[in-house]
């Protein structure tokens, strides 16, 4: 499932991180549609953006100007997730200042994505702050939306220590986060009025991240005065909605929720397509 075309939206370091940009059929400069930018999972150390690439068809398919991000990882760039954070508000930043030459309605752009990337889409809605020196500041990192497939939302290593996670392995995430504290860029410490509406998509058998962390993220939101549906699928693991995992039918499942949830917001029009993307992806 090939993107329409990928463009460098930031460049660090010698590093070129690329914006993979999955575009509706006819669609022109001049049009003001809605977006999504996703980032991928991969425990801010690996991954790759093509994760999200059958997502991107379907909402690009929808009438939607859909994007998968590149940002750095400790594997390939000795990064921290603060620079993770980072990357991802650049990321935000750049469709909004380029929304004239993307077709894109710079009112109307959701971040989103899973795992550690369901962080970093949760961080450009919820973190103050982390802005790459440089960039216009007074164009907003700040999604319109935000769509979490089972995120990391809560980074706070005296909880993890309650439950009983070894030291060993707390020490392997002081490590990973550059010996600073987590809960800096923890989205769930960070709620505030005013935050995107959003919708998460959480497995309840999650071992990895655990299902109890949405449901305090999600109310945290709804304390705050904002928007959160929390959609818990039971019996499901960690990236259950990936495409090609099982038999498929979560991918489908979770699109579906996450297509009435934009078109809640007036976004999309009319039902969800599932049928016809199933088609298309059996022809390919």
């Amino acid at each position: 499932m090939p993107p329409t075309r990928s463009e460098v939206f930031k460049t660090i370091n010698g590093t070129k991180l690329r914006m993979h940009i999955f575009e509706p059929e006819g669609h022109q400069p001049s049009d003001k549609r809605p977006a999504i930018v996703f980032f991928f999972g991969g425990g801010w150390t690996g991954g790759s953006p093509t994760q999200f690439f059958p997502q991107c068809k379907y909402f690009a398919s929808r009438g939607m100007v859909a994007m998968s991000a590149e940002y750095r990882v400790k594997s390939r760039h000795g990064v921290t997730p603060f620079e993770c954070v980072t990357d991802g508000k650049s990321a935000v930043r750049w469709v909004r200042a380029n929304a004239a030459k993307l077709g894109v309605d710079p009112a109307r752009i959701a971040a989103g994505g899973g795992s550690a990337g369901g962080h970093v889409a949760a961080a450009t809605g919820t973190i103050e702050g982390l802005e790459e020196k440089g960039e216009d500041a007074s164009i907003s990192s700040k999604p319109d939306a935000m769509v979490l497939f089972n995120p990391a939302l809560v980074l706070d290593l005296d909880e993890w220590k309650k439950r009983g996670i070894p030291e060993a392995r707390l020490a392997q995430v002081r490590e990973r986060f550059g010996g600073r504290d987590p809960k800096e860029i923890s989205p769930c410490h960070h709620v505030k009025k005013g935050a995107p509406p959003t919708i998460i998509f959480h497995g309840k058998a999650d071992t990895t991240v655990p299902y109890a962390t949405a449901e305090a993220f999600a109310q945290a939101m709804k304390q705050a005065g904002n928007r959160c549906e929390l959609m818990g699928h039971e019996g499901q693991g960690h990236g259950f909605f990936n495409f090609g995992r099982g038999d498929g039918e979560a991918f489908y499942q979770t699109l579906a929720e996450a297509d009435k949830f934009l078109a809640s917001l007036g976004w999309l029009e009319g039902d969800p397509t599932l049928e016809e993307f199933r088609k298309a992806v059996s022809q390919q």
